[in-house]
């Protein structure tokens, strides 16, 4: 892990890094107990990691909660440019999305999949280095944010990866390789529905969210549109701030 910059803000130092091919960013406190727990914030897709909701976000969870927050670039986004099939594909789905075309969710499906196949290795690869950082350490509780394309990662990433112990996920369709990850996953599942979605209807997100094993997994489900969250206190916003628990100090070796 390089970082390649540095600032500090009304409590928050943000860090730019590069690791390898992945371009990311680490929100920290800029005082605090050690042992604070670390969140995954992945981004939608068509977004990056410097998008001003998602980091306005990161800045909450470190201001509020006293997280560390680290974000990459997913594969084709931001500082990352997208192959030659990435571009066939977001062609070919914003084509059937104009015309309405049913064909939409299956090609979305497959590219979400393509990139999700991609970004699962570079995440954990994040949570490595990040862990690996003396000021974070490799026993702090781990969560996974992310929507959309960000669930399409964070399922199979979730499944596979033992060090996350709670996630959030909304906005997803269920198609057959989430439906499969998600039936191996039993942490703690908090999963977001907008029930007027246009683009994945309502039935695709509940079959997914039957699907996850998890005992202890809530579904908020609230008017609006793909991408549109309450900001009114309707969302619980405590979900990581209760698993997760507050900083604890690190673990004795």
């Amino acid at each position: 892990m390089h970082f390649t910059s540095q600032t500090s803000s009304n409590g928050v130092i943000e860090r730019t890094f590069t690791l390898d091919d992945i371009t990311g960013v680490l929100w920290s406190p800029e005082s605090g107990p050690t042992g604070a727990p670390l969140i995954l914030a992945a981004h939608p897709g068509g977004l990056d990691k410097k998008a001003p909701g998602h980091v306005a976000r990161a800045h909450s969870s470190v201001t509020i909660d006293g997280f560390h927050v680290v974000s990459i670039d997913a594969p084709g986004h931001g500082d990352r440019p997208r192959n030659a099939q990435d571009e066939r594909w977001i062609a070919e789905f914003r084509r059937a999305r104009a015309e309405g075309s049913p064909s939409f969710g299956r090609i979305l499906a497959a590219y979400s999949a393509s990139v999700a196949e991609r970004a699962v290795p570079e995440w954990q690869a994040t949570i490595d280095a990040v862990m690996a950082l003396p000021e974070i350490g490799a026993h702090v509780p781990v969560g996974y944010s992310g929507m959309s394309l960000a669930g399409a990662i964070g399922i199979p990433l979730a499944a596979v990866e033992p060090r996350i112990t709670a996630a959030c996920f909304g906005w997803l369709s269920a198609h057959d390789a989430l439906l499969a990850a998600a039936k191996q996953i039993t942490i703690p599942i908090e999963y977001l529905l907008p029930l007027d979605d246009k683009e994945i209807p309502r039935a695709f997100g509940l079959e997914l969210f039957e699907a996850f094993a998890s005992t202890d997994k809530v579904l908020h489900a609230f008017p609006g549109g793909h991408g549109q969250v309450p900001t009114d206190g309707r969302i619980d916003t405590r979900f990581f701030a209760r698993h997760l628990g507050p900083p604890v100090g690190r673990p004795a070796a």
